[in-house]
């Protein structure tokens, strides 16, 4: 019997964000998510902490639908994977829920954290790599002056973008895997109106 592809992303609810908003759970998460599949005592030795503490959270990723047991174990011995390649949210979902939109605000500010690590991580070796690569790769950015219509229409695109280049590379040699984020913020932080 073929296994059905997994969905790509993942729509978090207010129950998902606020198991994701954890230091060990997210990082567990962005582990298989770039590494692939993996047991606790692989990701337990990858993050530095113990296996009790990675199988705990590694459940109350699964239980929201973050994380699946490939089913490829033996024993006691899973083999965790990454339930899809992404998640999104609705930041103003959670508003009216203290807990969630707390969580989220804690998981958003993480993220940050992540991607500024993973930049820099970068900095630190882009002269070991080839030309071709580092011209295309780093940092760059843009100003827009948008409605919120128009910014929504300029996310819908780059998504399309994005989903036709997810794994256009594969089984290529050439390709690496490479993370893009996109961070939307405005210039002026006066709220609309009070300006």
């Amino acid at each position: 019997m073929e296994t059905p592809e997994r969905p790509v992303g993942m729509r978090l609810d207010e129950r998902a964000v606020r198991v994701l908003a954890h230091p060990l759970r997210s990082r567990l998460l962005s582990e298989l998510r770039v590494h692939g599949p993996a047991t606790a005592t692989q990701l337990a030795a990858a993050l530095s902490t113990n296996t009790g503490a990675t199988s705990y959270h590694l459940r109350a990723l699964e239980d929201v639908g973050l994380v699946a047991d490939t089913g490829e174990g033996a024993g006691k011995r899973r083999i965790w994977r990454a339930s899809t390649d992404y998640h999104s949210w609705s930041n103003s979902a959670f508003a009216d829920d203290e807990d969630a939109h707390t969580a989220l605000g804690w998981l958003r500010r993480d993220y940050v954290r992540q991607f500024a690590a993973r930049a820099e991580r970068w900095l630190d070796v882009e002269a070991s790599w080839p030309a071709a690569w580092v011209d295309r790769l780093g940092l760059d950015d843009a100003l827009l002056t948008v409605t919120p219509d128009q910014l929504a229409a300029f996310h819908d695109e780059i998504d399309v973008l994005t989903e036709k280049y997810r794994r256009l590379g594969d089984g290529d040699p050439a390709a690496r895997r490479v993370h893009v984020a996109v961070q939307v913020t405005p210039i002026d932080l006066d709220p609309p109106g009070e300006s």
